[in-house]
């Protein structure tokens, strides 16, 4: 009897544990719909010129940034700043993406910068909605030593979690830094941000209005395999497992030393200068004045400094932003 019963019991005990299995793995997959439209931004500021390069020429020759199945736009942001080659006319494009820019009313002396974001988001949104794309690239330069930066702007994307994990892989050993600028109180409104999954590409150092060889490969290889993942995501034949990546978060931003005039009497100290993503601790020099005195940095904890010296944040009284370092995970991915 007990050899016509083992057999039965343990063909339904592994089938209790497949169905278990089944259960959990269904239970912990983020399942999205595939991603049909996605947009590449150049030309947000006028005067970083890898982005405006990239998609010029993509608008003309397109067929390296084309994937099956998906529509991509390459897209010239601020086209009168880019004519005249610098970060904006008015205002910055980078920053009126909030709901009431968008929806205000324009009238004469409106920014040229609020109604552009407007039409941008008549074209790719609207903000919020269903109708929006799903997937921006917003290509950017700065003056700070950062490399290959990758932005995201929502710590629980599964999405993005999961497109900077798989271009960090493709990219190594080349480190992808990736910056998170969620905050309660710092806010943004990106041009990106119109779409359901916004990301920003940062990379330098170049200076405004310069052109180098090597920035703009780095801003290619970054885009390349960005849209490589899409289109891996989209066959839906590839599940993405679990994954973690290493993250930046934005905490504080530092301003400049300033005398009673508002004007900067430090500058960034030699030893700060170029070491973006570098640990930076109680007693460490920040600034420097011109007499010779050393400011140094009187936080209690680490922090990995970011935007060192940014040439574009003088006006927005930026010496440099402080990070800390975060874990966000990404759980089981499929389309």
């Amino acid at each position: 009897l007990q050899t016509q019963v083992l057999p039965h019991y343990f063909l339904f005990c592994f089938q209790q544990f497949l169905k278990l299995l089944n259960s959990m793995t269904s239970s912990t997959a983020a399942h999205r719909p595939p991603v049909r439209r996605v947009a590449i931004f150049g030309g947000t500021h006028g005067n970083e010129l890898s982005g405006i390069y990239l998609v010029k020429h993509w608008q003309e020759h397109g067929a390296e940034i084309q994937r099956t199945g998906v529509e991509v736009k390459p897209f010239i942001c601020n086209p009168r700043a880019v004519k005249k080659c610098t970060r904006y006319i008015d205002c910055d494009l980078n920053r009126v993406f909030d709901l009431d820019s968008l929806g205000g009313t324009v009238v004469e002396d409106t920014p040229y910068e609020v109604t552009r974001a407007q039409e941008i988001n008549r074209i790719f949104g609207p903000k919020g909605s269903d109708d929006a794309f799903d997937l921006i690239f917003d290509l950017h330069n700065t003056t700070s030593n950062m490399g290959c930066t990758l932005i995201l702007e929502n710590s629980r994307d599964d999405f993005t979690i999961q497109m900077c994990h798989y271009i960090k892989n493709a990219l190594a050993p080349e480190p992808v830094p990736i910056l998170l600028i969620e905050h309660p109180t710092l806010k943004y409104a990106t041009t990106r941000s119109v779409a359901k999954h916004p990301v920003g590409v940062e990379v330098g150092p170049q200076p405004q209005g310069v052109i180098r060889a090597d920035i703009l490969e780095k801003m290619r290889k970054l885009v390349k395999h960005g849209l490589d993942f899409v289109q891996l995501f989209n066959k839906g034949r590839e599940k993405f497992p679990p994954c973690t990546i290493e993250v930046y978060k934005i905490m504080e931003k530092v301003d400049y030393p300033r005398n009673k005039n508002d004007e900067v009497i430090a500058i960034i100290h030699p030893k700060l200068q170029d070491q973006d993503w570098q640990p930076l601790n109680k007693g460490d020099p920040v600034f420097l004045t011109l007499d010779g005195e050393v400011i140094e940095y009187k936080g209690d904890r680490t922090v990995y400094p970011a935007f060192i010296n940014e040439a574009a944040y003088y006006e927005k009284k930026h010496a440099f932003v402080e990070t800390v370092k975060v874990k966000l995970a990404a759980e089981l991915l499929r389309s």
